[in-house]
C-alpha cells in the first residue's frame, strides 16, 4: 500500500498557524498618528527633509541628522565599522580593548569662536559617539521614548524657554532636541538652540548639499529658510521648536514595513495560516518558526517593527560600563537596560546593539543561543541558553535578513531618497603631497574638513604632532607648489605677496617634540568670482635645530564652491 505524505511546505503552514496569533501583531499597520499639536502636512514634511539634511545645523558644517541615519543602510550609519575613526574607546578610555564602542564620527571639539580644543581621546579629528546610531526608519512606532536609554520622552517642551509645547506621543521632537546642542554630534562647546536658530535662519537652504530629490528641489528651489517655513507654519519665524517639529514631521513619513513577511502574513485572522505561504522559503518559514518558537525572540521583539519598545539588559556588556535606562529613571531593574530595537531592515544596520559589538547576524543569533556574555540580576529572562543547531541558527539568520527587508528602504528610494551630503562629495578639502620632518623627527599633521564655500562661515584648520611651543604658520595661497616660500636662517619669515594669507600661532600647545597642537580660522572668500577656483594651504612649523629650519605637514587644497 502506497502513502503519501504532506508536502513540507504544508506541514510548515500548519504548524505556523498556531504563531500566527502573535505574529499578526507584526503585520504593519498605518503609523502612529501625530501629536496633537504637530500634524503631518506635505510642506511640514519637506522642510523637515531639508533640515534633516542640511550640515548647517551642525557648528562645523560637516554633520546633518542624515550623517548617521542613511536610509541605505536601515536608517543607521554605514560608517560604522570597526577600525580608526569609529571607535569610541569606551568607558576606561583606553582604545584596542573588549570596552571599546563601534559608533559615529561627529565633530571636532570645538569652541564657539571655531577654534577646535585637543581633544585627549581623539585629537583634532571628529568625536566618536559613546552608542551607535539607532535607526530613524520606524521611529514612528515609538511614540512615547527615543534614544537607546529613552531619554527623550513623549512631553515635547520648547528647546529654548522649557514650556511644554506637545503633550503626549511627542517623543521624536524631543530627540531631535538634542544632537543639535551636543558637542560630540553637532555642536561646540556651550552650543545653544538661540545661535542654531540664528545660523539657520541666515543659512542657504541645503547650501552644501547637492543632487537634492526633484520634490525637495522644487521645494527649497533658491528660497530661504524663512520662506519655507511660513510655507509650513503659516508664518516666516524661524524658531527651535519648529525645527523640531519639522524634523519629527519628516521622521513620521520614514515607514519602511513593507517586506515580504507583511506579504507573508497579510490579512490573516489568529490561528489561521498565513495569506501567502510561498512569500518565504522554507528556510524562513523555518526561521520564522524558530523566532516565535524555540529562540524565543518574539518576547520582546514583537509588536508592528519587532519591538516592544521596553528597555532590557540583555548581558551584551557588563552592566556597569553603561547604565543605560538607569540613567533617566533610577530603577534598578533598568541597571544596563536599553531599548528593544527594531528588526525591520536589521539586515542592513550591522554592526550589532548599542555599543556595535557584533558585525554580522551570525553573530548576534550566536550570542543569543549561548545565553548572552554577561549575567546580572536584572537580566531578561529570555536571554538565557537555547541550543540551537547550526541549520537553525541559519534558518533564524535567512528569517531576520530578506523576509523583513522593505527593498524601498534598501535602495534608497521615495520616501527614503536624500541628497548627497557635502561630506560624500568631492568639495572636501583634498590633501597632496607629502610632508617635511623637523630634526625631532616629526612631520606635523595638517587637518581640513570643513566646507569651502564661498560666502559661507570661517574655516577651521588643524594641526598636530608639531613641537609643542614652537611657531606654527598656516600659508594660504593661490599657487600649488610651496617650494618658493622663503625661510632664512632660524627666523620664520614669509613674504606677504597679494595672493598669500598667513595665520600665525605664535606657540602651539603641548611641550616638546610631536607634542605641538592648535588651530586657526581661515577667512573664505566672499564674491562669486571664486566659485570654481582653488586654494591651496600648507602648516609650517619653525625648527631651530641644525640641518632644517621647518617641519611642514602635507599640503591641502580647497576648492570654492
Amino acid at each position: 500500500m502506497r502513502t503519501f505524505k504532506k508536502p513540507l511546505t504544508s506541514v510548515l503552514v500548519l504548524s505556523l498557524s498556531a504563531h500566527l496569533g502573535q505574529a499578526l501583531a507584526q503585520s504593519a499597520p498605518p503609523p502612529p498618528p501625530a501629536p496633537p499639536g504637530n500634524p503631518i502636512t506635505v510642506n511640514k514634511t519637506l522642510l523637515g527633509k531639508a533640515l534633516f539634511w542640511d550640515e548647517q545645523l551642525s557648528a562645523s558644517g560637516t554633520t546633518a541628522c542624515g550623517t548617521c541615519h542613511i536610509p541605505t543602510a536601515g536608517g543607521s550609519d554605514p560608517r560604522s565599522v570597526f577600525g580608526a575613526g569609529t571607535t569610541n574607546p569606551g568607558p576606561d578610555g583606553i582604545f584596542g580593548n573588549d570596552d571599546d564602542i563601534v559608533a559615529s564620527p561627529g565633530v571636532p571639539l570645538a569652541e564657539a569662536d571655531g577654534l577646535y580644543s585637543f581633544s585627549a581621546q581623539f585629537g583634532f579629528r571628529p568625536q566618536v559617539t559613546g552608542r551607535k546610531a539607532p535607526t530613524m526608519v520606524n521611529a514612528a512606532y515609538s511614540p512615547l521614548f527615543q534614544f537607546w536609554d529613552g531619554r527623550a520622552e513623549e512631553v515635547f517642551m520648547d528647546p529654548i524657554t522649557g514650556v511644554p509645547l506637545l503633550n503626549t506621543r511627542a517623543a521624536l521632537e524631543s530627540q531631535v532636541a538634542g544632537p543639535p546642542v551636543s558637542d560630540v554630534e553637532m555642536g561646540h562647546i556651550g552650543s545653544d538652540w538661540p545661535g542654531i536658530v540664528a545660523r539657520i535662519q541666515a543659512a542657504t537652504p541645503l547650501g552644501l548639499a547637492s543632487d537634492l530629490p526633484a520634490p525637495l528641489a522644487n521645494f527649497v528651489n533658491g528660497r530661504t529658510y524663512p520662506q519655507l517655513f511660513n510655507d509650513a507654519f503659516g508664518s516666516n519665524e524661524v524658531t527651535a521648536a519648529r525645527i523640531c517639529m519639522a524634523v519629527a514631521t519628516y521622521e513620521r513619513t520614514l515607514i519602511g514595513a513593507t517586506a515580504p513577511f507583511d506579504d507573508f502574513i497579510g490579512n490573516a485572522p489568529p490561528g489561521a495560516p498565513p495569506q501567502n505561504p510561498n512569500a518565504l522559503t522554507n528556510q524562513e518559514r523555518q526561521g520564522f518558526q524558530i523566532f516565535t518558537g524555540q529562540g524565543r525572540c518574539i518576547v520582546c521583539h514583537n509588536g508592528p517593527v519587532q519591538s516592544d519598545n521596553d528597555f532590557h539588559y540583555t548581558g551584551v556588556r557588563p552592566r556597569f560600563e553603561d547604565l543605560g535606562r538607569f540613567e533617566v529613571d533610577g530603577l534598578n531593574a533598568n541597571r544596563g537596560a536599553m531599548k528593544t530595537p527594531t528588526l525591520r531592515n536589521v539586515e542592513l544596520r550591522g554592526p550589532f546593539f548599542h555599543n556595535g559589538r557584533f558585525a554580522t547576524l551570525e553573530d548576534v543569533v550566536d550570542f543569543y543561543d549561548r545565553g548572552g556574555d554577561f549575567d546580572a540580576p536584572n537580566k531578561a529572562p529570555a536571554v538565557a541558553p537555547i541550543g540551537l543547531n547550526p541549520q537553525q541558527k541559519a534558518a533564524l539568520v535567512a528569517f531576520l535578513k530578506r523576509p523583513l527587508t522593505d527593498t524601498r528602504v534598501r535602495d534608497g528610494l521615495a520616501p527614503f531618497d536624500r541628497p548627497t551630503l557635502y561630506a560624500e562629495s568631492a568639495r572636501v578639502p583634498s590633501f597632496y603631497g607629502g610632508g617635511t620632518p623637523g630634526t625631532d623627527g616629526h612631520v606635523p599633521n595638517a587637518y581640513a574638513i570643513e566646507p569651502p564655500l564661498v560666502g559661507g562661515d570661517e574655516m577651521t584648520v588643524a594641526i598636530d604632532n608639531g613641537f609643542g611651543g614652537r611657531m606654527a604658520i598656516f600659508c594660504l595661497t593661490s599657487g600649488q607648489d610651496f617650494a618658493g616660500t622663503p625661510i632664512t636662517g632660524t627666523t620664520f619669515h614669509v613674504d606677504l605677496l597679494s595672493n598669500v594669507s598667513l595665520r600665525r600661532i605664535p606657540s602651539l600647545d603641548g611641550v616638546g617634540p610631536g607634542n605641538g597642537h592648535g588651530s586657526v580660522t581661515v577667512p573664505v572668500p566672499t564674491s562669486s568670482a571664486a566659485i570654481g577656483t582653488s586654494l591651496y594651504g600648507q602648516w609650517f612649523v619653525l625648527d631651530n635645530g641644525s640641518g632644517a629650519r621647518f617641519a611642514a605637514s602635507e599640503a591641502v587644497q580647497f576648492d570654492w564652491f
